[in-house]
């Protein structure tokens, strides 16, 4: 088995292997680190010796053996200063007795997802500790997909487990209240994951497959879990229809390309088939949510022949209702734009300078750029070149800058000279 096939089996098993061993000892953070040197020793011993018979069974056993050398050592600790007495909980972190069984044949992903996007983490924990303990990724792997130092990276998720364990947060399902805003938390991060795979926020490159990727594997298997959901169909829908695209979004050298300008030929049929179908069962099934409204956004951009085919009308209704639904700025400028390809650029910009004052839109280029793509359409070369510049002075995105300030020296050297 080559070791590309290993890491994505490894990657698959690692949840299901960290919830045997936080059910038995009820410790999330230790067993964590037993499973993360469990999944070392595997990728270090499967390529050369081959794969194990049962390769679930190898790392529960591994990773065990590795939980009661943690546990005792953390008990010795503790006994040494004379702090045992003193701990809550610690009752729980005990090795428990040679022949007590081990329930191993029981998937606890979905509990680890909401456990490690529990409300009392910031974003960026959740995220961080939901690709270490449900995706599998190393602490260097996820540090370098967001472009921080591997030290960082670790006292952050160190700090989450941390948190985690003085809350004293009992493994298991949230109870039926709280499902559904556990829930909604989940799918945020994971949300957020897939949008920085698909523009990373700051760096030369436009994506991080490696996220992007990982958050459709992570939301498949939340699907998989959660099948009559229609918020994580609409997710999941919305990523693949998103995704589809990705092999069109930049040039030979790198460069990007507009949705307008891309050889839709390129595109993946097969993600657009899926993610339609995805969305379209979603919607019929309801609740409608936010998701499954980006995600039919999406699909009549994919299902749209040309760009000048799109359905425009239809994806302005739909972001109307979003607009309703989610109050966030970046839909209401999203539905801007698409009054101006309804009703003209002039509703467009007129739509757009109600947000002006919006805070939650200060010092960030999406509003610069829709400005220039209105007063381009609208026939204004020097106001767009004005907006484009100013929006590539505000974006963190190497690709980003290079597009807008492209479409700035384009505009300039045609547009006429005043003064």
């Amino acid at each position: 088995m080559g070791l590309s096939a290993v890491e994505d089996l490894l990657r698959e098993l690692a949840p299901q292997v960290l919830g045997v061993l936080t059910r038995r000892f009820g410790d999330f953070a230790t067993a964590e680190d037993a499973v993360q040197e469990a999944l070392l020793d595997a990728a270090t011993q499967w390529p050369v010796d081959g794969l194990p018979d049962n390769p679930r069974g190898w790392l529960v056993q591994v990773a065990y053996r590795r939980m009661i050398e943690l546990v005792r050592a953390e008990a010795a600790r503790r006994d040494r200063e004379d702090r045992a007495a003193r701990r809550e909980g610690d009752h729980r972190r005990t090795a428990p007795a040679a022949d007590e069984p081990l329930i191993a044949d029981r998937d606890d992903t979905l509990v680890l997802f909401f456990l490690c996007c529990h409300p009392t983490l910031s974003t960026a924990s959740a995220i961080a500790l939901t690709l270490r303990a449900v995706g599998g990724l190393s602490t260097a792997e996820i540090a370098r997909a967001f472009l921080v130092p591997e030290a960082t990276m670790a006292q952050r998720i160190s700090r989450a487990k941390q948190r985690i364990r003085s809350s004293g947060l009992p493994f298991r399902m949230p109870d039926e209240g709280e499902q559904e805003s556990r829930l909604a938390t989940v799918l945020h991060v994971l949300y957020l994951i897939f949008t920085e795979g698909h523009t990373a926020s700051r760096g030369d490159a436009l994506r991080r497959v490696d996220l992007s990727e990982e958050a459709i594997r992570l939301t498949r298997a939340m699907h998989g879990l959660l099948p009559e959901d229609s918020e994580v169909t609409g997710l999941l829908a919305l990523m693949l229809l998103t995704e589809a695209r990705a092999a069109a979004r930049t040039g030979p050298s790198g460069e990007l390309i507009s949705l307008a300008d891309q050889d839709r030929t390129r595109w993946d049929a097969t993600a657009v088939a899926e993610g339609t179908t995805l969305v379209t069962l979603a919607m019929a099934r309801g609740p409608v949510g936010p998701y499954q409204l980006q995600a039919a956004i999406a699909a009549l951009h994919d299902e749209a022949p040309t760009a000048a085919q799109t359905d425009w009308p239809q994806i302005l209704a739909l972001y109307q209702v979003l607009e309703r639904l989610s109050g966030n700025p970046v839909v209401s400028l999203n539905r801007a734009v698409a009054t101006a390809m309804v009703h003209g650029p002039a509703a467009g910009l007129d739509a757009l300078a109600a947000l002006a004052a919006d805070p939650r839109l200060a010092g960030q280029h999406r509003l610069d750029a829709a400005r220039a793509h209105l007063y381009e359409m609208a026939g204004d070369p020097n106001a767009a070149v004005v907006h484009y510049r100013a929006a590539a002075g505000q974006t963190t995105s190497v690709p980003e800058q290079r597009y807008l300030l492209m479409r700035a020296a384009r505009l300039a050297s045609k547009a006429p000279t005043t003064g």
